[in-house]
């Protein structure tokens, strides 16, 4: 047990998504870009894993306007830091949800600045939960660490829609206000 969980602490402390100068700067086509995700992410590359990136998932998130559209069937940089918050945030929230997210995120910021964001605050919250693993060494232990991680994920959870919901009220009055304003003029 003591070396299963000092084996996740590691990979909580070690794993990360490659730093921005890393990201290939040449365009990849899907199957590359899918493959690729799979070392964007801590969970992805799990052998238990059933959340790996698909060619009808990317599709999907074309389709929903939460991905920009392909250079012809090429996917650059910037489609590399969309999908990388795209498929940790969707283990949260909804993609509707993570759209909006994204988009608010993107009014005052490039994609080079939303990522190092992202990443520094990736980085900061896996430290935090490796810490939590520190000293399990009984299933008593495992189990409160268990037991404290859920509660805190929901409490984090619900927190996080209830700001994404304002960001979409708060867009949406917006653009009710411009509409009205464009009528108003005319």
């Amino acid at each position: 047990m003591d070396n299963k969980v000092k084996e996740l602490q590691e990979k909580l402390r070690t794993k990360r998504p490659e730093r921005w100068e890393l990201i290939p700067d040449i365009d990849l086509y899907m199957d590359q870009i899918a493959a690729y995700m799979m070392r964007q992410h801590i969970g992805l590359a799990d052998d238990d894993n059933d959340e790996a990136l698909t060619s009808a998932m990317i599709n999907n998130y074309i389709k929903s306007g939460i991905l920009p559209r392909a250079n012809g069937k090429k996917y650059n940089k910037d489609h590399i830091v969309y999908l990388t918050a795209i498929c940790l945030l969707k283990q949260v929230v909804s993609v509707s949800d993570t759209g909006a997210l994204l988009s608010a995120l993107l009014e005052n910021q490039t994609t080079q600045e939303l990522y190092g964001n992202y990443a520094e605050t990736e980085d900061h919250e896996l430290r935090l939960a490796a810490d939590l693993l520190d000293g399990i060494s009984s299933r008593t232990q495992m189990a409160e660490t268990a037991l404290k991680l859920a509660v805190s994920s929901y409490a984090q959870k619900y927190a996080c829609k209830k700001l994404i919901d304002m960001l979409k009220s708060e867009r949406q009055d917006g653009s009710q206000k411009t509409k009205k304003a464009k009528k108003h003029a005319d």
